[in-house]
């Protein structure tokens, strides 16, 4: 399947999830420990061949998740699943040392993680002594695997770090804007090209990074008891 394909796919599933969720029960008692996810964005690349603009050549994202909402209203574990297309040229750039070649490159990554995410407001709708509100700040943190098809194929470790607002325009419905920048620990999203001019890789030195900025809806299930009773 192509990568315009799986956005067709993504676009049709998040449309699907929003006129299901129209018949959804609205019993504002109730909630929900897990949601399921559908986003579509631009991505962004830097690295060796783009130094500065994150977005100079954008590409397609698109991204699944699974999150896992605590009771208390302000965290939640968050499973992402990305596929994002990187494009870069030196050729946009005049620093390169005489004699040097321009490069080029396209790829196409896959990142997979895991996050924790805080919620700036208590979120949701309903339990009013919680004092929830339908929107809130959020900002998360995480671990990840990604691969890359630049030039072979690359697998390299991951940390993301989202800042994004969600907003609830119904029970059980979520919106969520989000930039996500992802800091691989490796230096090949872009193909063979690393260590230049003589500076090797390092945590802080020539390692890519990947980001997006997506939309996304997420469908909340898995009602949660909101009366317990003991039985001897």
């Amino acid at each position: 399947m192509n990568q315009r394909k799986l956005y067709i796919l993504l676009t049709l599933l998040i449309l699907s999830v929003f006129t299901g969720a129209r018949a959804q029960d609205s019993d504002d008692a109730d909630s929900y420990k897990f949601d399921i996810g559908l986003g579509l964005g631009m991505s962004g690349y830097l690295g060796d061949v783009n130094e500065s603009n994150m977005f100079r050549r954008p590409g397609f994202t698109g991204q699944l998740s699974f999150r896992y909402m605590l009771e208390d209203a302000r965290w939640a574990f968050r499973g992402v699943f990305t596929t994002s297309q990187l494009k870069g040229n030196s050729g946009d750039f005049k620093n390169w040392l005489p004699g040097e070649t321009p490069y080029s490159f396209s790829s196409t990554i896959y990142d997979l993680g895991g996050r924790v995410e805080f919620n700036f407001f208590p979120y949701g709708i309903g339990e009013t002594f919680k004092k929830l509100k339908r929107w809130t700040p959020y900002v998360g943190v995480g671990v990840g695997v990604c691969l890359a098809s630049a030039d072979g194929t690359y697998v390299t470790a991951s940390v993301p770090l989202a800042v994004g607002v969600k907003y609830k325009p119904r029970k059980r419905l979520n919106l969520m804007l989000e930039f996500c920048v992802s800091k691989t620990l490796g230096d090949h999203l872009d193909g063979q090209l690393s260590d230049l001019q003589g500076i090797k890789s390092s945590f802080l030195k020539n390692t890519d990074w990947h980001s997006g900025l997506l939309l996304s809806l997420s469908y909340e299930f898995g009602r949660r008891c909101s009366t317990c009773h003991y039985v001897d």
